[in-house]
């Protein structure tokens, strides 16, 4: 299902859409600032590991294998998204939301964002601190404290959280974009890291996480089944929490004015015996008297072609029924 929200299409810019516009714009500004300063820290902050901390198993792991670890492959697509969404908002003040270029980066942008940026975030931040909170050794080693400032783990693990907060608030995304590829790509990136994670325990003899450490085998397993579980789980919660706050997806209009009003008691189609004069020809209960043969309005008037089939069928069932063959 394509969900291309009527905000961001073929509308003029009312003052409500430009104030959303200007708070999702400075969002994604600010964020993006953000992100992009956070990773070069990153790089910075990697680099200046001495040989002497890398004495220390977790400091070693965190230089050697800072790709390999998920808090840094789900800030990556936040990353991703971010520029995407600043692109499109570039080009939004400029009334250009409806050319090519930005139909295709909106795709990618609802896709991203559903897909891997929603699941992935939920997942990274709950996980994190329900073990954080349990023992923070499992997941987070005070050795880290050492080299890391404690605002960059709030930047990478409660900060990503507030911006899927503000981008519900403010982007109606009340359904997938491609419900296929969405969940092609949130299963891809699972079984990826998978092999990335593992490999790097089978090769190196090292886990990146000290959780998996204390567990069986068997216990891995389950463990992993419920890192995939969880993911499809926070996929799926986010369309019904953004018709909470968006409400439901508008309806189709329905053209009710042009179709009569059924008799509960007969079923017959009630049209108050209105007679109407057309270019001197007679209209009664829906028919036009032309040469002495009943014409069905509906049959020559461009609203008919709108209706739905089943509309269709009513207004015809009539008059079949009432033809003598």
């Amino acid at each position: 299902m394509c969900d291309i929200e009527a905000s961001e299409t073929k509308k003029p810019k009312s003052l409500k859409n430009k104030i959303v516009l200007f708070l999702k714009t400075t969002v994604h500004i600010i964020y993006l600032v953000i992100h992009i300063f956070v990773s070069l820290y990153a790089l910075t902050l990697v680099g200046s590991i001495t040989e002497e901390s890398e004495k220390e198993i977790p400091i070693s792991n965190l230089k050697k294998f800072v790709p390999a670890f998920g808090t840094n492959w789900n800030y990556l697509f936040q990353t991703l998204f971010l520029f995407l969404a600043f692109a499109h908002d570039v080009l939004e003040w400029a009334s250009k939301q409806d050319s090519p270029i930005a139909s295709k980066i909106r795709f990618w942008r609802d896709i991203l964002f559903k897909g891997l940026v929603v699941p992935y975030t939920c997942f990274v931040f709950t996980m994190f601190w329900t073990l954080y909170s349990i023992d923070r050794e499992l997941v987070f080693p005070a050795v880290y404290d050492t080299v890391i400032p404690w605002w960059f783990n709030q930047c990478v693990h409660s900060n990503i959280l507030l911006l899927l907060v503000v981008e519900a608030l403010l982007q109606p995304r009340r359904g997938p974009t491609h419900h296929v590829l969405e969940l092609s790509l949130n299963a891809a990136i699972g079984i990826l890291y998978a092999i990335v994670y593992y490999s790097i325990y089978f090769f190196a003899g090292r886990w990146l996480y000290n959780v998996f450490g204390i567990m069986t085998w068997w216990q891995v397993c389950l463990f992993q089944l419920l890192i995939w579980f969880s993911s499809y789980v926070f996929y799926e919660m986010q369309f019904p929490i953004n018709r909470m706050i968006h409400g439901p997806e508008a309806e189709q209009h329905k053209e009710a004015d042009s179709i009569t009003e059924q008799n509960p008691q007969n079923g017959e189609v009630d049209n108050k015996d209105k007679n109407e004069k057309s270019n001197g020809e007679v209209a009664k209960n829906g028919e036009i008297t032309k040469n002495g043969l009943h014409t069905n309005v509906d049959l020559e008037t461009p609203p008919f072609s709108s209706k739905s089939w089943s509309l269709k069928y009513r207004s015809l069932r009539n008059q079949f029924e009432k033809t003598k063959l």
